[in-house]
């Protein structure tokens, strides 16, 4: 079995958890789920409208904890977790905690309006008693050009937008499939992405175990349908 379940919106994520657990965790075994209309279900009817989809995928996980790498319905996901009773992490709740500890000017970059809203919200929680005050930016054509498979335009673009951040403590890359740009960025602000951070605070509360034995779900790319996910219009 899985030590981890990785629920992912795009099969793009996948070598990059890969990547980070052969360098930072290796032996660990991971388990990829690839749904894409759940980000395509909540951008067009709000993240709540996943809520049915994503109970149905946190039952098929049984009680492997599940990170979440979608920040548009992390917490959505993560609201399930007391009626599933197994844990569910959002990948950018550990990289929200680190920004609001180094400051209260925080600058969060997205590709997706529908992260916004998700971001803020949880930057407020986890600023709890702090003035924290984020400013929201869209990365002009950054999507389009993700959508388009264009990945070095597309990490070209949010390095461009960190770097004319100036008056910032902070700079918070709001989707993990940013996060390569922060290796690209020239500012003296930090910047922080959440798919390390996220997959590490994910596994310490499932360690590895040397003999983990891999099932038919064996951590390779899985791409499937919830029985209780609808097609989106």
């Amino acid at each position: 079995m899985a030590a981890l379940v990785l629920l992912h919106t795009s099969p793009v994520h996948v070598p990059v958890f890969e990547a980070l657990r052969d360098r930072d965790h290796p032996g660990v075994v991971l388990r990829h789920v690839v749904v894409p209309e759940l980000l395509d279900r909540a951008r067009a009817d709000g993240p709540d409208a996943v809520a049915p989809a994503l109970r149905g995928l946190l039952a098929d996980a049984g009680d492997v904890p599940v990170l979440v790498t979608c920040s548009t319905i992390g917490a959505v996901a993560e609201s399930l977790a007391p009626e599933r009773g197994a844990p569910v992490l959002r990948v950018d709740r550990p990289m929200a905690a680190e920004a609001v500890r180094l400051g209260e000017r925080i600058v969060v970059l997205a590709a997706l309006e529908s992260t916004l809203a998700p971001t803020r919200e949880l930057l407020a929680e986890e600023g709890a008693g702090r003035r924290v005050s984020p400013l929201m930016q869209v990365v002009a054509g950054a999507w389009e050009r993700f959508e388009a498979g264009d990945t070095a335009g597309y990490l070209r673009l949010v390095a461009e937008a960190a770097d004319a951040v100036t008056d910032a403590d902070v700079i918070v890359l709001a989707q993990a499939s940013m996060a390569d740009a922060a290796d690209l960025v020239r500012t003296s602000v930090p910047v922080l992405s959440s798919p390390a951070a996220g997959l590490a605070a994910a596994l310490r509360g499932a360690p590895a175990r040397s003999s983990l034995v891999r099932s038919g779900a064996d951590g390779t790319l899985r791409s499937f349908r919830s029985p209780m996910a609808d097609p989106v219009g």
